[in-house]
């Protein structure tokens, strides 16, 4: 298992397959002027899977697949197969808007899909498509059916809280784990996007310690429990006798830097360092002169060691100058 400059152990691959998406969340993509990666910049999927077999050759162990929104793409579940043949890759899980997964939820897990974590920031019908824009409420809980249907478990609910817009839906996203067994975690916007997006993403940042307060004081404490796994960015609990876990992914008031396992691939083939900065390796041109597994395997490991820890921006460090939807969450 590769070691970066800081002894942290980087096993986990996030793999952003397209830039595109079918709804336009507030916080993560703007109506107009987006720019996207064009068609033939992106990777393709025996380049994605000789990534994956480079990767799993290093010590990598586990890979998400990421957008934009990944199910957009035609060969998914060509991808997804690619990915869970080669050894050594023990998890194969996707965070998606999961609008499509009534069609592909069974067939993805058929060619090796594992988890999913999956995305509502509302309950309110009317209040949903003010942050989710394009979404519908039928449509995100037609979307949880189908991977509850595939048996793609555990159920993970990502939720983002956005002042002004739906931080006082905390409670009732998280009263659903008192019935259900999911995993519904609070994520802190991130100031990504640079400029004015930046600024704007700051002042509509709900601190994770306020949503837990609003939470707490409606339904009671918030019991800490173990997390599943050393590196998980979620803060986990229990409601008193819920039958599921309320999580908090806290990136800016509680930054987990100091535990982060993981390495990101773009859509257009370049190793992210670390969402919150723009440093990256470029993979694409290797994979277009038919470079081996071996000399991928090393690109990689160059990423490792570049990795950095801590994005400063309590110091008033400018983030990421890119949108989320141009290199996966």
């Amino acid at each position: 298992m590769p070691l970066d400059r800081f002894g942290r152990e980087i096993d986990y691959l996030r793999i952003s397959l397209t830039d595109h998406c079918n709804l336009r969340c507030v916080y993560c993509m703007p109506l107009e002027g987006i720019t996207y990666a064009p068609s033939e910049d992106l990777l393709q999927p025996a380049e994605i899977e000789r990534v994956a077999a480079a990767a799993a050759a290093v010590g990598f162990r586990r890979v998400r697949l990421t957008g934009g929104e990944p199910t957009l793409r035609r060969d998914i579940v060509e991808i997804v197969a690619r990915i869970a043949s080669v050894e050594g890759i023990a998890d194969i899980a996707m965070t998606t808007n999961g609008l499509r997964l009534p069609e592909l939820g069974r067939p993805l897990v058929a060619a090796g899909l594992r988890r999913v974590n999956l995305h509502i920031d509302s309950l309110h019908p009317e209040r949903l498509p003010q942050v989710m824009r394009w979404a519908t409420l039928a449509a995100v809980h037609a979307g949880i059916a189908a991977a509850e249907d595939a048996g793609l478990s555990p159920i993970k609910i990502n939720s983002v809280m956005t002042r002004g817009h739906n931080e006082e839906d905390a409670v009732d996203l998280a009263a659903l784990t008192l019935a259900r067994p999911w995993h519904v975690r609070f994520i802190e916007l991130m100031p990504l996007g640079g400029g004015e997006c930046a600024q704007l993403s700051r002042e509509r940042l709900v601190p994770t310690a306020e949503t837990r307060a609003r939470i707490e004081a409606a339904l009671g404490r918030l019991t800490p429990v173990p997390a599943m796994h050393p590196s998980d960015e979620a803060r986990l609990f229990k409601l008193a006798g819920a039958a599921g876990i309320v999580g908090f992914i806290s990136p800016v008031s509680e930054p987990f830097c100091g535990t982060c396992n993981r390495m990101r691939l773009t859509a257009d083939g370049r190793f992210h360092l670390c969402l919150l900065h723009d440093d990256e390796l470029d993979v694409r041109a290797a994979l277009r002169r038919g470079a081996d597994c071996e000399e991928i395997g090393g690109i990689l490991l160059r990423a490792v060691g570049a990795k950095p820890t801590g994005h400063a921006l309590a110091e008033g460090v400018e983030p990421l100058q890119r949108w989320m939807h141009h290199v996966g969450g």
